[in-house]
């Protein structure tokens, strides 16, 4: 596997980047995004199973349903902590490929347990967390692709390789209703299962939400394995990256992260229950793709805007919009129950979506930029052999805490939803969150502008 090692690797050198730089890069990019696609939509797909659960004969109560729906956020979220560190411990290409195939097992797990309405609750909660192996690829995925890229070009490649990534979100909500109504596999698949709706009867293979991943995760692995690269400069032990925890800029832009990846798996875990529950008579499922989608799509060109812009602008004025957003929601939203207006509410939310998807691009350009430019400083003036030390050094840190933060900001896809359910058990509506958040968006408005957006910032990026 020797040839898979790349020993110099150095894409701020623009000979070396166009006479064989570029093309590597881009081909580990194209390669990791569908693997990441297929992670994002793994993990996503209990959103749509739990749906379909109890007409094929399991009888899980309510909370039990919630608790399935919501297991993959959190465990995704606490496997990113991990993943994190991985790429520079194992190799970008072995780690890509071995995490890519773990998909399997929940794929496959999922598609053999539905199809006997006597297989344990149990069984499901291990499931559940297995589908948190597909949030984890995330942390190692970015973390991975940061380091073949010159400082110019991060943004938009870390955007690409995200927003494309995060389409499995989407990806999921469009083929899974699809796949379950017809007899995909033949008889590989196993038997449909009879659901009666409205009197009459229909057939559902519910498995096929499972297995309909397997042959393109197995595909996606072996294409890692045999096409992606090691690069040897990235070699990093656990203790050489922990040095992250240190740095003040860590956990500013695990603040910054929240507010933006937070919010874009927050709100798309919440939005159809908020739907639901503030506007009963429209179809919640009919519109709620609409905001990960549009999130998604618009993610690479907020990386790219941060290279043109400055990452730091880019998100100043992100964390705005999303207060202007959030306010708009909130004055279109029923009031006691009546009033309302749907479309303008829809397109708020919409505004939202999009805002928190350029916010994902521009603050993962800040992130290398920032940590480039600190080892930087500290090496100036102490001669080449430090020099390029610290650009070494920086692109470790930068790649971990690529990482860290995005698990960090990935537990919006649970504290979200329920602050909508917490806020309307207590008060009777959304409200109270949703000021929660303006307030909380205010706070990162203020951190960009001090530490990194203003004039004289101590950090610009």
């Amino acid at each position: 596997m020797a040839s898979h090692v790349i020993r110099h690797w150095n894409p701020e050198d623009p000979a070396f980047w166009s006479k064989e730089g570029r093309a590597v890069a881009q081909r580990n990019l194209w390669l990791s995004i569908p693997a990441l696609t297929l992670a994002f939509a793994v993990w996503m797909v209990w959103s749509v199973v739990v749906v379909n659960l109890p007409a094929v004969g399991f009888r899980f109560s309510t909370n039990q349903l919630f608790w399935l729906a919501s297991l993959p956020a959190l465990c995704g979220a606490t496997l990113r902590i991990f993943y994190s560190f991985a790429v520079p411990i194992f190799g970008g290409r072995r780690w890509t490929a071995i995490s890519t195939a773990s998909l399997l097992l929940p794929s496959i797990g999922i598609g053999l347990a539905v199809q006997n309405p006597e297989t344990p609750y149990e069984v499901f909660v291990l499931l559940a967390l297995l589908c948190g192996f597909g949030g984890g690829n995330f942390a190692s995925s970015m973390s991975n692709i940061s380091f073949f890229f010159p400082k110019a070009q991060k943004g938009t490649a870390l955007g690409l390789n995200a927003g494309l990534g995060n389409l499995g979100v989407s990806l999921v909500q469009f083929v899974v209703p699809l796949v379950i109504t017809a007899g995909v596999f033949g008889s590989l698949g196993g038997q449909p299962q009879i659901v009666e709706k409205a009197g009459t009867q229909t057939l559902m293979w519910l498995q096929n939400a499972g297995y309909i991943w397997v042959p393109f995760i197995a595909v996606s692995a072996l294409a890692a394995w045999f096409g992606m690269n090691d690069l040897s400069e990235a070699k990093a032990s656990f203790a050489d990256q922990a040095v992250i925890f240190k740095r003040k800029h860590n956990w500013l832009m695990c603040w910054l992260y929240i507010g933006t990846f937070g919010s874009f798996i927050g709100y798309s875990a919440g939005f159809p229950l908020l739907i639901k529950s503030q506007f009963p008579g429209v179809n919640a499922l009919s519109y709620a793709w609409l905001g990960p989608l549009v999130g998604a799509l618009i993610r690479p060109v907020g990386g790219w805007l941060a290279d043109k812009l400055g990452g730091a602008r880019v998100t100043f004025w992100t964390f705005i919009v999303m207060g202007l957003g959030v306010l708009a929601v909130l004055a279109f939203l029923p009031k006691g129950g009546q009033g309302g207006n749907f479309t303008l509410f829809l397109i708020s939310f919409l505004l939202l979506f999009a805002a928190s998807g350029v916010g994902n691009g521009s603050t993962f350009r800040m992130i290398p930029v920032i940590f480039l430019t600190e080892r930087t400083r500290e090496a100036a003036g102490k001669g080449p052999a430090a020099q390029e030390q610290a650009v070494r050094d920086a692109n470790k840190e930068g790649a971990a805490v690529l990482g860290f933060s995005s698990a960090i900001g990935a537990y919006g896809g649970f504290f979200i939803p329920k602050s909508y359910g917490t806020s309307i058990a207590m008060t009777g509506g959304p409200e109270a969150a949703l000021y929660l958040f303006i307030g909380f968006y205010i706070t990162c408005v203020l951190i960009t502008w001090w530490y990194y957006s203003r004039k004289n910032a101590p950090m610009p990026c």
